[in-house]
């Protein structure tokens, strides 16, 4: 029996697991990674510790397992989006990769708009600074010899896939968080890459998310006890990777992910852009259809935060937050708004920052774990009201990631998107089966195995008793400001 390899490549590590033909979980191993912050607002990473953390799983996989690694067919790829990797003439990073929650280039954002008015609508979302196109013209302006020296722009997942196989591609799904693509289309727009200074010479060829891009490279091959040439998947964003591996592949299908950030992904079968609302309109990993993306910036990440300023672990706090809405006194908690890394689904505000509105002397740590719980709850309907508004279908709705094991959480969430959520089997590894499920499709089975649906592990209920009152805390929290933090105005 064949055995496939998802990689996925996230912000805080990376994991590679091996799956057989049946989609069980044979071996896997990850490392974490961390996140550079050298000034506020920034974040990056550099591509050789992905790469170091790729090379050290497989090595750990083939040590520990040899007889599978012998097995293994095909490989495909999630990784982290939007991150601008530059790769000089001997496809070496030039500087470390300015990230998807960077918010350097709020300022590039209004001077692409003010370039190419039409922007949204060309390339299906608003400028924002996590987008490849702000960080190109953020570096013309504060780092030109790097922009000069640059002969390749990729993305975090296909600077992997070169290290791999030695090719240079992209694929759809990914390509479109660079501000440089025409979605609807699936190819490089001279017009988009005119705006950002960035010529389309530059830029990888589009394959398809689950055609071979690549076949493994001998050396690695040797090193790994796994055969040479093996296809290796042009791979998809995270996002999309995660929708496949819960098999959403058709219209009306919808993921909710509770992860460092959230995001609601529906499958659309037509092109339903909203760029006037900050949802990300991109080319789906299964063939024929598209993904509407509304994003909350900042979820367990927030979550994370509060807990370690209150110096508790985040799952208790989650715990206590349950605990507090038990106890009926939710009704008069504050108000939070938990924009810590800004705002893009609806209001499209970077420079935001979070608010907590309503303390008092009895505001209490639970009470603060409750407001930021339904806070991101009611981020995530304000992104669903936003992509229904431009007739995206709910039908069929999903919960992933490590926030869907707060059942607090999942409750209050699949209240504000009005239905159940159905939480698959093995969700904290969707991501990992999507890529896998890439690779398979690569090794010759078609993208038939995309939309295949995981047996459903439970059913997550909308909290209706209490819908009414947080109807009513939800209209209070839409009347709240929205400030710009200081030194962004």
């Amino acid at each position: 029996m064949s055995l496939y390899a998802g990689i996925d490549i996230g912000t805080s590590g990376v994991k590679v697991v091996l799956f057989d033909e049946e989609e069980r979980l044979l071996a896997d191993a990850a490392r974490p990674l961390e996140v550079s912050r050298p000034h506020i607002g920034w974040s990056e990473q550099h591509p050789r510790i992905w790469w170091e953390a790729v090379v050290a799983c497989f090595d750990e996989l083939a040590a520990g397992h040899p007889a599978l690694m012998a097995r293994l067919a095909g490989i495909g790829l999630s990784g982290q989006m939007l991150g601008a990797v530059l790769l000089d003439d001997k496809d070496e990073p030039l500087r470390p990769t300015i990230l998807w929650n960077d918010q350097r280039a709020i300022a590039e954002c209004a001077e692409l708009v003010e370039r190419l008015p039409d922007i949204g609508t060309r390339s299906a979302s608003a400028p924002d600074p996590g987008f490849g196109a702000p960080k190109l013209l953020w570096l013309a302006r504060h780092e030109p010899e790097v922009l000069a020296a640059a002969r390749l722009l990729l993305l975090p997942k296909d600077y992997i896939r070169l290290k791999l196989t030695g090719e240079k591609a992209t694929e759809p799904s990914d390509a479109g968080g660079s501000l440089l693509m025409d979605v609807a289309e699936r190819r490089w727009d001279p017009t988009l890459c005119a705006a950002a200074g960035w010529s389309a010479e530059r830029l990888p060829p589009i394959r398809d998310s689950w055609a071979a891009a690549g076949g493994l490279l001998a050396p690695l091959a040797e090193r790994w006890g796994a055969r040479a040439g093996l296809a290796v998947a042009a791979g998809a964003g995270d996002n999309m990777a995660c929708s496949v591996g819960v098999g959403a592949a058709e219209p009306g299908d919808v993921v909710v992910t509770v992860g460092t950030s959230g995001v609601i992904c529906a499958v659309d079968a037509a092109f339903h852009p909203a760029p006037d609302h900050a949802v990300f309109t991109s080319a789906h990993a299964a063939p024929g259809l598209f993904l509407s993306l509304g994003v909350v910036m900042s979820a367990t990440a927030s979550l994370d935060w509060l807990a370690r300023l209150t110096g508790c672990d985040a799952a208790a706090l989650a715990g206590e937050a349950e605990a507090f809405m038990a106890s009926g006194d939710w009704r008069s908690a504050p108000l939070m708004r938990p924009s810590h890394s800004g705002i893009r689904t609806p209001q499209n505000r970077p420079d935001a920052g979070g608010i907590l509105d309503g303390l008092t002397l009895g505001s209490d740590r639970p009470a603060l774990g409750y407001a930021l719980l339904e806070g991101v709850a009611f981020q995530f309907a304000e992104c669903a009201d936003a992509q229904k508004a431009v007739g995206v279908r709910f039908e069929d709705m999903r919960l992933v990631g490590g926030g869907a094991r707060s059942a607090l959480w999942g409750r209050l969430i699949a209240t504000m998107l009005g239905g159940p959520l159905k939480v698959p089997e093995g969700a904290a590894l969707a991501a990992n089966r999507g890529a896998a499920r890439l690779g398979r499709a690569a090794a010759g089975e078609g993208p038939a195995v995309l939309g295949r649906q995981p047996p459903v592990e439970r059913v997550v209920e909308p909290l209706e008793a209490e819908r009414e009152a947080l109807g009513a805390r939800y209209r209070a929290y839409r009347a709240l400001p929205i400030n710009a933090l200081p030194g962004t105005a």
